[in-house]
């Protein structure tokens, strides 16, 4: 007998699941290694268009036609980056200028013929000496690589960053064509959005009419967005805060002076999953080793307090209504993103995640599967009629004894 809810469903017949599946999901496997370029720039453009359409909806409310909508969320969202991307632009500039000026400073020889770095190294050691109960000796390392990083041309090393900086500026415009296209092909999807919907709720009719895919989608999608969001706020504020409070009270003096652009650049890195925060750890640092040890000591062990933070506070509570999926799934989602994109897949793998496993469930609601247990399968048999052997008659009797 089947249940009411299994036939509601679209079952898929015994022989496709043997059959049909498998070729299904060699062929797309084998289509997919062809053209997966073109597969990275579509699922960017649906990120794009899943992300804005909640807003166009907004628009079309107001009455504006879907097109004008469609216009005017992107011209907003262009203003927004630019924006965005000038201020953070001189911020960092400005902060990069700062610290290549103090780390040159530390390598410019004084009126008295040393370093800084050398006068630090030379504390270092004494500090080593008086408690470290095995012998270091760092002196003598240290003061080769300042005596090459002081008698080498900075200049030369300025203008090979010049050199990777022009070469990274061709590669961005060489990514000028993908962008565009992104943006076309995610102005079409949110244009035909509503189309969409519409065939998906026709082909995957529910209970619920207003329960499309296209809707769960946009709610994991924004649940992600806006958890993450308020990760890298809460990390980024905290790492700001941190460094600033090591500069006041003299740990680190750097500190307080690029708190802002430590706690900026935290709360960027902080998107990149696992390993963000232990980048946003490398530029604090970097600045730390210039000025003294016990600066290095306490700028990590701020970050590792961040960290644990982060993977025991933070994250369960801010994105645990997010990705609700096992971590060793997310592990091996971040792993295939690195190893078919690179880092661009690593940052486009937990939103797919998110609406994969909304995908997943509103596929499972409406589509099932043939039992295959207690399954009557059917076998031929051959039945061979029997010729039954002929019996004698018995021969007649008579007489008062025949009966």
């Amino acid at each position: 007998m089947m249940s009411p809810e299994s036939a509601s469903k679209l079952l898929i017949p015994r022989w496709v699941q043997l059959v049909g599946l498998p070729l299904v999901v060699i062929g797309i496997w084998q289509v997919f290694e062809v053209i997966h370029h073109a597969v990275f720039i579509f699922v960017v453009a649906a990120l794009i268009a899943i992300l804005l359409n909640p807003v166009v909806r907004a628009f079309c409310a107001l009455r504006f036609p879907r097109p004008l909508a469609v216009f005017i969320v992107y011209l907003c969202a262009a203003v927004i980056v630019a924006g965005i991307a000038v201020v953070a632009g001189t911020v960092i500039a400005n902060e990069l200028n700062s610290v290549a000026n103090r780390v040159e400073a530390e390598f410019t020889t004084n009126a008295q013929g040393v370093t800084p770095a050398s006068v630090e190294l030379d504390r270092l050691q004494r500090w080593l000496n008086a408690n470290s109960p095995v012998h270091v000796n760092v002196q003598n390392a240290g003061e080769r690589a300042i005596n090459d990083i002081s008698g080498s041309d900075l200049q030369r090393y300025t203008g090979r960053a010049v050199e990777i900086a022009q070469s990274l500026i061709i590669t961005i415009f060489e990514s000028i064509f993908n962008l565009v296209l992104v943006i076309v092909i995610s102005v079409y999807m949110l244009l035909d959005a509503e189309r969409l919907s519409g065939y998906l709720r026709r082909l995957f009719p529910g209970a619920d009419p207003s329960d499309d895919l296209v809707t769960r989608a946009e709610r994991a999608l924004l649940a992600y967005v806006r958890g993450q969001a308020l990760v890298s706020l809460v990390i980024g504020t905290t790492a700001g805060v941190g460094m600033w409070l090591l500069g006041v009270t003299g740990i680190f003096p750097s500190g307080s002076t690029y708190a802002v652009a430590f706690g900026v650049w935290t709360a960027a890195t902080e998107v990149i999953p696992y390993v963000g925060p232990f980048i946003g750890a490398v530029p604090p640092t970097a600045v730390a080793a210039t000025q003294s040890f016990s600066a290095v000591v306490a700028v990590l062990l701020v970050y590792l307090f961040i960290h644990q933070i982060e993977g025991h506070i933070v994250i369960p509570k801010l994105m645990g209504g997010a990705v609700k999926v096992h971590p060793l799934v997310v592990i091996f989602a971040l792993l295939a993103g690195g190893e078919l994109y690179g880092l661009p897949g690593i940052l486009v793998t937990m939103p797919l995640v998110a609406i994969g496993r909304e995908v997943w469930l509103f596929l499972r609601e409406r589509i099932g599967l043939e039992s295959w247990k207690d399954a009557a399968v059917p076998v031929p048999v051959v039945l061979e009629k029997r010729e039954e052997p002929e019996r004698e008659e018995a021969p007649k009797r008579s007489g008062p004894n025949a009966a």
